[in-house]
């Protein structure tokens, strides 16, 4: 410190005015150069503050809902909660007029049977399958064969019913 001290005594005055100028400049550049920095980091992090905020809300009301569906009771089936999915399946099937189709329904246990269709227009069994899904009767799989006739295809597909 000794060394420091008798250096900056041995330079001139205009020397040490001219040497204080130029760390003066060197500080308010720095300076300068650390708020600017500071300014674009804190507008960065209050874009992704906003957005993250708006994902939180967006993820608790997702929360909510599904906290509500679980809650709620499930949907009581068209034919009574005693009908068997067989009897079910059939009324469908019969309701949206692919009876002239349907070859046979089989039964594997009280919550799965299979079904199998010969010559049934694919968009009508498409609708169909998606009937079914509002009926809580989902396509658990399928095996598709289409046919010389456009559009037409043989099916045989295993629906499952969850158990209440």
């Amino acid at each position: 410190m000794d060394g420091l001290r008798k250096m900056w005594e041995s330079r001139s005055l205009r020397d040490r005015m001219v040497i204080a100028a130029l760390v003066a400049i060197v500080a308010v550049v720095l300076y300068a150069w650390l708020i600017d920095s500071t300014h674009r980091a804190r507008l960065k992090l209050g874009t992704t503050v906003t957005r993250l905020r708006a994902e939180a809300i967006r993820l608790e009301r997702n929360a909510d809902e599904i906290a509500r569906l679980r809650a709620a009771p499930s949907a009581a089936q068209p034919s009574g909660a005693q009908a068997e999915l067989r009897v079910l399946m059939q009324a469908q099937v019969d309701a949206a007029g692919l009876g002239r189709s349907l070859l046979r329904i089989e039964p594997i246990d009280t919550t799965q049977v299979r079904l199998v269709f010969a010559a049934v227009p694919f968009a009508d069994w498409l609708a169909w399958v998606e009937n079914a899904r509002l009926q809580q009767v989902r396509l658990d799989a399928a095996r598709i064969e289409t046919l010389a006739t456009p559009g037409m295809v043989n099916v045989t597909a295993t629906f499952v019913r969850p158990k209440p």
